[in-house]
């Protein structure tokens, strides 16, 4: 069974089926024919399957679920019926080493954020599907998730179900991001200045240099905040080139229910937070006007007024 065309799921195939030369290939019809085809170039015997489509294992049988766009179009899971096993592909994994294989092995303290990391950097830009893939799976009873990818959920499938709903949803906390880099460390005082007022008003809040941060770890953190502050200094008239790669990254995950602002320094001409505010409204942020554009560094009345906009943002996101 084939689940899903992309490499890190189909890529033994050749191997497999040069080794069970009987063997049939089971995948979703039309996407999953096509992928295969125009990934292998191999005339393999290939059964289409649908919504609905069952496969006999002797006294077991195999249902198959269409899951398009969780994440590409071929997507689909595997249900074993008569076990009450989902085999759910992407949907439900991690990206979590260990010689464990089971959720009740691990814990969910270490398996929780790792789950959460793998939906917010891949799902994130399906949740309206995965909402209507959480509903259609409502109907099964699961005794145990087996993704592609991680540890096998056996003890707690209900504890991943549940939070895919609400990552689904966009559901959020009280919480602010301030994600930044620097030059000469002006754009740095004022990140520090406006997460300084966000935690004054007793709001959670995280601050990042995206120079010492990996972009997959904010993202995680984008998930269930409710507002996210960027900051650059100006360079060629526009963003640091981590800046920009970050919002580009950012704009193609399409958060859900997010508050906005640009800060940032710059000598003799601007641009940066012009940027930085077009990019966060094309990622469909919710963009303040925060009036944090100062020249080279920032003294104590702009300290101050990146204070007092952190306040203002930790009011809005309570």
């Amino acid at each position: 069974v084939s689940n899903h065309v992309e490499m890190d799921h189909s890529g033994s195939l050749p191997m497999v089926m040069n080794e069970a030369k009987k063997a049939k290939l089971i995948t979703l019809e039309k996407f999953g024919e096509t992928g295969l085809r125009k990934t292998f170039h191999i005339d393999w015997p290939l059964v289409p399957v649908k919504e609905g489509s069952e496969f006999k294992l002797g006294k077991m049988r195999l249902a198959f679920i269409p899951t398009p766009m969780l994440h590409w179009p071929d997507s689909m899971c595997t249900y074993l019926v008569e076990g009450k096993i989902l085999f759910s592909m992407d949907a439900f994994g991690q990206h979590l080493a260990t010689s464990l294989r089971f959720d009740d092995e691990v814990g969910l303290d270490a398996i929780m954020p790792e789950a959460s990391k793998y939906y917010a950097n891949i799902l994130m830009p399906f949740g309206d599907l995965i909402v209507r893939a959480i509903d259609k799976l409502g109907g099964l009873e699961i005794n145990m998730i087996a993704p592609s990818h991680g540890i096998i959920w056996r003890s707690h499938p209900e504890t991943i179900i549940s939070a895919y709903g609400a990552w689904g949803k966009g559901e959020s906390k009280s919480k602010g991001l301030v994600v930044y880099d620097t030059m000469w460390g002006s754009t740095e005082k004022m990140a520090q200045a406006l997460a300084e007022g966000i935690a004054s008003e007793g709001v959670e809040v995280k601050l990042y240099n995206l120079t010492k941060s990996d972009k997959s770890d904010i993202i995680k953190e984008v998930l269930d905040a409710r507002a996210i502050l960027v900051g650059s200094p100006t360079l060629n008239n526009g963003m640091f080139p981590t800046v920009a790669g970050f919002l580009c990254y950012l704009k193609g995950l399409k958060p859900k229910g997010k508050l906005g602002a640009a800060f940032g320094s710059h000598g003799w001409a601007g641009g940066a937070v012009k940027a930085i505010e077009q990019e966060l409204g094309q990622a469909g942020v919710e963009v303040l006007d925060s009036d944090l554009a100062f020249k080279f560094v920032p003294d104590k009345d702009e300290i101050k007024k990146c204070i007092d906009f952190g306040k203002m943002i930790a009011t809005r996101i309570k």
